[in-house]
């Protein structure tokens, strides 16, 4: 298709516990509002019934705002791209049958995304007009997040292959579940990184993997954390309090050194230097210092998406969506959510 027309899309993304809409004219940003839900912090993670209620009382002023914060018509929209999958079933066909009422009723096409591959792409969203900083193909990108764990290499827009995944458990799912064993409240990854920075991260060392290839594992990882505290505990019913802040940061050193790890031998097998990362746990400030050290020691181009783009939104669903138009990859009304799937 050409792209001599400007092209508007809403994306609307619902696959966990955030409903959000945005619209975005080509690559260029114009709202992106997103509606979180506190009411899981009570259960210590999010609960998929309260979730999919929360998301079909948010979705209409979600979507609302969003149109009206960017400015347009709904004559306007060109598209509307929605996250097919993977996340919660429940909390997916909110916004897939949102997506389907509003593609009916405009008599537009109907775009499913990929949410992963909306992470990764992420990295093509402007916020203005000067804004052209983003990775040269081919690039690895490290995604990382509550739900995975992988290392992909993107070859262009719509091409990408997955070279190293987690075979258990992801790198977010490590840090909440440790900070829960810890008492501390969900989401615990933000409040881990805030406390690593106060702490010594060779105070404690726990078990790595020796996982071959470029395959992740933080099973054991949280394995040896909880023998450690149940040990400790045992002696001392005040561990945790008195270590909180070296628990903290050698724990969240050792889960970015198992990432770290397998990046390096995936661009050195690759000999690409062009590195992106992407999901919730790239907002860690431990994470992106040791990513900026391994650029400068590398000589990688290290790409680090803005904190608004590293969580569920729908920004990344609308580009993924534009890209998709581009190619004309348009889905049926009979299109389904999906809770599990690789990147495709």
């Amino acid at each position: 298709m050409s792209r001599n027309k400007d092209i508007v899309i809403l994306g609307i993304e619902s696959s966990c516990d955030d409903t959000s809409a945005a619209v975005i004219k080509n690559q260029l940003m114009l709202s992106n509002e997103v509606a979180g839900q506190s009411v899981h912090r009570a259960f210590g993670g999010v609960v998929p019934e309260l979730a999919s209620r929360a998301h079909q009382q948010n979705i209409i002023p979600v979507v609302d705002q969003a149109i009206k914060k960017a400015g347009i018509l709904l004559e306007d929209i060109d598209a509307v791209a929605f996250t097919c999958g993977p996340g919660l079933l429940g909390s997916l066909l909110v916004g897939t049958s949102f997506a389907k009422a509003f593609s009916l009723a405009r008599n537009i096409p109907l775009i499913e995304v990929n949410h992963l591959q909306g992470h990764v792409l992420a990295h093509f969203i402007h916020e203005n007009i000067l804004d052209h900083k983003e990775p040269v193909f081919p690039f690895l990108c490290l995604l990382v997040s509550g739900g995975n764990s992988q290392i992909i290499l993107v070859r262009d827009y719509l091409d990408m292959e997955v070279i190293g995944q987690t075979i258990d458990d992801a790198a977010g799912e490590a840090f909440d579940k440790c900070a829960k064993v810890m008492g501390l409240p969900y989401p615990g990854g933000p409040l881990i990184d805030k406390l690593a920075k106060e702490g010594n991260p060779k105070a404690f060392t726990f078990s790595k993997p020796r996982i071959p290839g470029l395959d992740y594992s933080f099973s054991g990882l949280k394995t040896s954390f909880l023998y450690l505290l149940r040990d400790e505990i045992a002696k001392n019913p005040d561990f945790i309090d008195l270590n909180k802040a070296d628990l903290c940061a050698s724990l969240q050193y050792t889960i970015i050194e198992i990432l770290l790890i397998k990046l390096r031998l995936a661009a050195e097998q690759t000999g690409i230097k062009e590195i992106a990362v992407a999901g919730g746990v790239s907002a860690n400030s431990g994470l992106r210092a040791a990513l900026h050290h391994e650029a400068s020691r590398f000589g990688w181009r290290m790409y680090v998406p803005p904190f608004k783009f590293t969580t569920d939104n729908a920004a990344m669903i609308a580009i993924t969506g534009y890209y998709k138009y581009l190619k004309g990859d348009f889905a049926s009304l009979d299109a389904v959510p999906y809770s599990r799937v690789s990147i495709k």
